[in-house]
């Protein structure tokens, strides 16, 4: 009875921290205004309203837009904007339809990119994989490090690898700061284990009941937040093995820490 309670309280609040985080920053696919006087006279794929794009990386992403479209039939679009937005007048000007994508760079917000897409795209790209692109390159720290044109590139660049290969769940790669975060989360779940084994009865080594009955927990920091998020963004095995390392060895520590606290007597 209390291992189900756990289990159902765990996956509740994970669930209610998706959902949350869905609110915050999904992809936007509304436009407040209407202002086609902003848009050039002729169409072309990249309208950078914002100067974020130098004049050869620009050219280099309409030639790489207008073969992928030709290739695919994915038609990728990109708008930067900063004072004044087109609204909705970029739906008319590029036909926007449900195979169409467009990537919106706006540095006055907290995240410079939001996501306009097809119904048709989230067969292959779901809402929770544009929810980590735009965490991952559109986030503050990201853009101050690398620039705002980095940023557009890397995230097209994204969209591009994983349509070519029919569909992505998660953004693929996995950075430093999210591994790291995968680090705390498996050495936590590897001390909630160590000292849930902790022996409570006499004569008793090692506690596995309560590391079952525990298990809903320690399970979802090491397995759910620590391997899973690995396992699914890259194929290398280091960051995997450091995870596992981080796991046993908070689970060691925690172990033990009753042993090497116990007080010493001394004999006269």
């Amino acid at each position: 009875m209390q291992n189900s309670w756990i289990q159902r309280f765990s996956l509740g609040l994970v669930t209610c921290f998706l959902i949350f985080l869905s609110w915050v920053i999904a992809p936007g696919e509304a436009w407040a205004v209407n202002n086609p006087e902003l848009l050039p006279d002729t169409v072309t794929p990249v309208v950078d309203l914002a100067n974020y794009l130098p004049k050869l990386q620009q050219e280099n992403l309409i030639k790489e837009i207008d073969e992928f479209e030709q290739d695919t039939g994915w038609k990728l679009r990109i708008l930067t904007q900063f004072d004044r937005s087109p609204g909705r007048a970029v739906i008319n000007f590029w036909g926007l339809d449900d195979k169409s994508i467009l990537l919106v760079a706006d540095g006055r917000g907290g995240n410079l990119l939001a996501f306009s897409i097809g119904d048709a795209v989230y067969e292959l790209l779901p809402r929770t994989f544009w929810i980590e692109l735009q965490a991952r390159f559109g986030n503050m720290y990201f853009v101050r490090e690398n620039g705002q044109n980095i940023a557009i590139a890397q995230s097209l660049e994204t969209v591009k690898n994983c349509l070519l290969q029919n569909g992505c769940r998660v953004v693929p790669g996995l950075p430093r700061e999210q591994w790291i975060l995968t680090l705390t989360t498996s050495i936590i779940g590897g001390i909630v284990c160590g000292l849930a084994a902790i022996p409570r009865k006499e004569g008793q080594k090692f506690a596995w009941q309560w590391v079952l009955i525990l298990s809903p927990l320690w399970g979802i920091l090491f397995i759910s937040f620590g391997i899973g998020p690995v396992v699914t963004r890259t194929s290398d095995w280091l960051p995997l093995l450091r995870n596992i390392m981080g796991f046993l060895m908070g689970a060691l520590v925690a172990y033990l820490s009753p042993i090497v606290n116990q007080p010493t007597t001394s004999k006269t």
